[in-house]
């Protein structure tokens, strides 16, 4: 490099230094009060840059960045906002494509032509086909409606439907699909995180939901459990109880008991390999009996999908557990 260039190149790196130092300047000075030098700050309530330290009304009517309209409610306010749907895991686009209404209709509300709906038809097809280009897409588009459908027939919250779709979607990521279903892995996730999120259904009520068969959907979810390293503890019958008893009317009286009958058994380790379903039926149906609540057998097992065998079993150990817990009680 000649003597000239590199002079060149340090005026120019002389120059953009001193406008930095001017644009540094200049900012400092705008925060600043011109009359006494303190700091500044934004009044929203009056529109107004006053002087913290003297009052000094510096700037006045200033823009509003907010929205012009006024809302008295979380619905109106909704309902008038201008903003998209919030990205969400249970669609496969996170919900950032596009979507064209079903109505042939404009603006206005007029319905449109015959020319204008065809070509809304073809708008829809190749909108459809770009949101799912590859197999992939395809794939988790079909897995992620297959959740939201059992998810809603088994009535689990939102928070359930997030979380199955993440564990989908990891599966999925970590090429665990290959030689399995997509609808017994979505099944299994589903199922996981339940699980997880502490409002679990028994294994009856998924499979009468799921489009595969009972050994299909749990041998998936022995393998994404084991793959993923998912944390699931084993679930509580505790948990099971207060749709049981909503289910069947029962009075608080009894469900309070049946929990003291579980919490009782769990002490004297009652519930280890047993079906916690069966454990909180059998709760049920002992709490009723020590409450006189007009509960029969047939009535607990058609709400807790359980054999009436195993409620006639699993009630009386709950028995003999509380009476080992309290011997003085029968005293």
């Amino acid at each position: 490099m000649s003597q000239s260039t590199r002079h060149e190149s340090t005026e120019r790196d002389v120059t953009r230094t001193n406008e930095q130092e001017r644009e540094q300047e200049g900012g400092d000075e705008r925060e600043r009060c011109p009359e006494c030098g303190g700091k500044l700050v934004s009044d929203d309530a009056r529109a107004e840059t006053v002087c913290a330290d003297c009052g000094l009304v510096v700037d006045e009517d200033e823009i509003d960045h907010g929205p012009e309209w006024r809302a008295f409610d979380a619905g109106e306010k909704d309902q008038k906002s201008r903003v998209g749907a919030p990205t969400t895991n249970m669609m496969h686009d996170n919900g950032l494509s596009t979507n064209i209404g079903w109505q042939n209709k404009d603006a206005y509300g007029n319905s449109l032509s015959s020319t204008q709906r065809k070509k809304m038809q073809r708008l829809r097809t190749w909108n459809e086909r770009f949101r799912t280009r590859d197999h992939s897409e395809r794939n988790l588009k079909q897995a992620l409606g297959e959740i939201e459908r059992m998810a809603s027939a088994l009535g689990l919250p939102e928070n359930v439907r997030e979380t199955a779709s993440v564990i989908y979607r990891r599966a999925l990521d970590e090429d665990l699909l290959p030689g399995r279903s997509i609808e017994g892995i979505a099944t299994a996730s589903l199922h996981a995180a339940a699980r997880m999120a502490n409002v679990p259904r028994s294994i009856d009520e998924v499979t009468r939901v799921s489009r595969v068969d009972e050994a299909t959907f749990e041998r998936a979810y022995r393998y994404i459990v084991r793959e993923l390293s998912l944390e699931i503890q084993p679930a509580d019958p505790v948990e099971y109880l207060p749709r049981f008893a909503s289910d069947l009317e029962l009075s608080d009286e009894t469900e309070r008991r049946a929990r003291e009958l579980l919490e009782t058994g769990k002490r004297e380790n009652v519930h280890s390999g047993k079906s916690p379903v069966g454990l909180a039926a059998a709760a049920i149906y002992a709490a009723g009996i020590l409450t006189n609540a007009s509960l029969t057998q047939a009535e607990v097992s058609e709400a807790t999908d359980m054999s009436e065998v195993t409620i006639r079993n699993r009630y009386q150990e709950l028995l003999a557990a509380e009476e080992q817990d309290y011997p003085l009680a029968d005293a």
